[in-house]
């Protein structure tokens, strides 16, 4: 079972921090960084998001500065090793009110296949060695992973609030921040998430990233404790708090009437019209995907009796099936709107709307040991940067 552990969280003195937190560095757009940068000389992105117009020291410009901001006291560190309780209320989109209850801490880095800390779906290949540079440069975990506690029973451990620190509230999202120092209720805690798995559900990338590192500072006969851990939110893996979402699918490298006579051998096809919110309501309700055509209207795919049999009932191992021999790429895509827009302006040949993955059948995966499709589920709302630094030095 995978480790947990509370650490000095690095935190920003001043209590109000609307102006210095962001949401995740990877999906912000040059303009949202621009915009971010501007509304406090302090906000996170100018470490977590170094550009390249920076120069090919911008990594270690990075550094300089989150270490500026730590002797000028901007930020500074627990006086000893904390967990922080991290509240997420919102109405989700069917209109049902969530309320997330997680704890950010230390996770362990384990080697791919040990277990305990498990993938739940296969990760598409990143180029970019951005996040490891970072890490490198600063020492320290910037954006942290999420993971689902497979564990019975961490909501309850973390009803209860502990010492508030911040809130901001952000489209129609109230982040909360508490923190937690009384040394059994830590312990309590580390115990709990330490008890079974933990299921990575966003942040693979920033996990590889993290057990790269860890091996690095092996290699270098480093004995440096902290670099086993990496910064992660752990909240459990329970249906009533988790909003879960699909990412759609955009068909390159194809032609449309080629894709479509492919998906047709498995599905049957009618007209679904404009796509909109109902469109995603009418899948669900019926058990079907809807096929974005060039001129931006839909054809509902109904499941040809019989057609996946043997193959596991999610739409994105359907599709993996169906097209397994029919030449092609796919890029993914979250939000209705933007599925279509990609294929109206022709940069996609067409495209597939999916339906959400629901949480039982993420557990059952998981503890079959299996994984999903690549871009299987989009967990919502997107964790804030900047509410808690780890030093991994």
């Amino acid at each position: 079972m995978p480790r947990f552990t509370p650490f000095p969280a690095l935190r920003y003195c001043d209590r109000t921090i609307d102006d210095v937190v962001a949401p995740p560095y990877d999906v912000l757009s040059e303009t949202d960084i621009d915009a971010l940068n501007a509304r406090s000389a302090f906000n996170i992105t100018h470490i977590d998001v170094p550009r390249e117009t920076s120069g090919p020291d911008r990594y270690e410009l990075a550094a300089k500065v989150l270490h500026e901001w730590i002797e000028a006291g901007v930020l500074d560190f627990d006086d000893s090793p904390t967990f922080t309780i991290y509240r997420m209320r919102f109405t989700d989109a069917t209109g049902a009110p969530r309320d997330i209850a997680g704890v950010l801490g230390g996770l362990e880095v384990v080697d791919e296949g040990a277990g305990g800390v498990l993938p739940h779906e296969r990760v598409t290949p990143k180029a970019s060695t951005d996040r490891l540079d970072l890490t490198r440069a600063t020492h320290a975990n910037m954006s942290p992973i999420w993971g689902l506690s497979l564990a019975t029973g961490l909501t309850d451990l973390l009803a209860e609030p502990a010492e508030h620190l911040s809130s901001v509230t952000v489209d129609g999202v109230e982040h909360v921040v508490e923190r937690v120092s009384d040394a059994e209720r830590v312990a309590a805690i580390a115990g709990k998430v330490g008890s079974d798995d933990v299921l990575i559900a966003d942040g693979h990338h920033r996990y590889g990233i993290s057990r790269t590192f860890r091996d690095e500072i092996r290699a270098s006969g480093d004995s440096n404790v902290k670099a086993e851990d990496t910064l992660a939110f752990v909240s459990e893996l329970v249906a009533d708090q988790l909003s879960v979402e699909a990412i759609h699918r955009l068909y390159f490298d194809i032609d449309f009437d080629a894709l479509r006579s492919a998906l047709g051998t498995a599905f049957d096809l009618s007209d679904a019209g404009k796509p909109t919110g109902d469109t995603l309501a009418a899948m669900e309700t019926d058990g079907k995907l809807c096929l974005i055509n060039p001129d931006g209207r839909g054809q509902f795919m109904t499941p040809k009796l019989g057609a996946f049999e043997d193959v596991r009932p999610l739409d994105g191992a359907w599709l993996e099936h169906v097209l397994a021999d029919v030449p092609h790429s796919v890029a993914y895509q979250h939000g209705v709107a933007n599925v279509v827009d990609v294929v109206m302006s022709g940069t996609a040949a067409g495209a597939v709307l999916i339906r959400p993955v629901s949480v039982a059948e993420i557990e059952r995966t998981a503890r079959e040991g299996l994984l999903m499709p690549p871009k299987s589920t989009f967990f919502t709302p997107k964790l804030r940067t900047g509410l808690v630094l780890r030093s991994v030095v």
